[in-house]
């Protein structure tokens, strides 16, 4: 039973959370122990509560995940684990993590509250609501940047919140393309709001959103006022990183049907691996290196 509820947390889905570094990261706070330590109780938070949302997700969603290929196999779907102590479970959590959220700093347990409000609307009303359920799985992602800035008090730019947004929408877009094409006709008898979507229309909003992130990381590194800009906005080197990571992406989706699991995609393609982590790199040395 243990290891079932591990499996439903689903931990493999926590690197998510590390979008709470954010603030860390472009407030130029990496250098600050203090300021890595809180960020860092504000990702144990988010694991918590996003292990919580799974454990309540999977509970009203396991009638539909017993008819489709992959997720019959997710403990609560296929019987490992009854719904009464994944329920148990994702209270105490959620408790748990909204305790330690307002113990260390009110306006994280305020974020924190809007996050799990968001994700509880989300599986039991949002997700059957046409576009905007994917809008929802994107303001999931960016109340995560958000709440790792309010908890140390740092101004995140608009603009990579804006950046932000754009990525989680094409990440929530590529996820719904990816079950279009792996259920088929029978899409819509696992979920009701797969037969709202069609592939060229997913197709056509992905590009849209591919273009609108790229342009919008571009600007990021050009105009956010934490960035170095002197003697030029040296950040602008990491832009062909990202366009490659985009692209990369969306070759694994469209050549080899990836894009359903995000996660499972960026810790088992090599390329990609050793892109983000040369983007990485990149944007820790300019960071720590550059003056202010």
């Amino acid at each position: 039973m243990f290891g079932a509820l591990v499996a439903s947390l689903r931990p493999r889905q926590w690197t998510k959370n590390l979008l709470v570094f954010a603030g860390v990261l472009f407030g130029r706070r990496l250098l600050d122990p203090v300021s890595v330590m809180i960020a860092g109780a504000t990702f144990l938070v988010f694991c918590a509560l996003s292990g919580a949302v799974y454990l309540f997700n999977d509970v009203a969603d396991r009638e539909a995940d017993r008819e489709h290929p992959l997720k019959r196999m997710r403990p609560i779907a296929s019987g490992n684990l009854s719904a009464r102590a994944a329920l148990i479970a994702a209270g105490v959590l959620g408790a748990a993590a909204l305790a330690a959220s307002i113990a260390i700093r009110p306006a994280l347990g305020a974020a924190s509250a809007a996050y799990l409000i968001l994700l509880v609307l989300y599986s039991t009303v949002l997700k059957h609501i046409v576009i905007v359920d994917v809008l929802t799985i994107a303001a999931g992602f960016v109340l995560r940047a958000v709440a790792g800035a309010l908890v140390l008090d740092i101004n995140i730019t608009y603009w990579l919140l804006m950046c932000m947004g754009l990525l989680a929408i094409f990440l929530g877009l590529a996820k719904r393309r990816a079950e279009l094409v792996l259920l088929d006709t029978g899409a819509g008898e696992h979920r009701r709001i797969l037969d709202e979507y069609s592939l060229p229309m997913l197709d056509q909003m992905i590009s849209i959103i591919t273009a609108s992130t790229i342009i919008a990381y571009t600007l990021f590194t050009t105009s956010a006022e934490t960035l170095p800009r002197k003697p030029f906005p040296i950040m602008l080197v990491t832009v062909p990183l990202v366009i490659y990571l985009i692209f990369r992406y969306l070759y694994l989706m469209y050549k080899h049907g990836e894009g359903g699991s995000p996660a499972d995609l960026v810790l088992k393609d090599v390329p990609f691996i050793c892109a983000g982590a040369l983007w990485g790199t990149l944007v820790l040395a300019i960071l720590a290196l550059a003056p202010r």
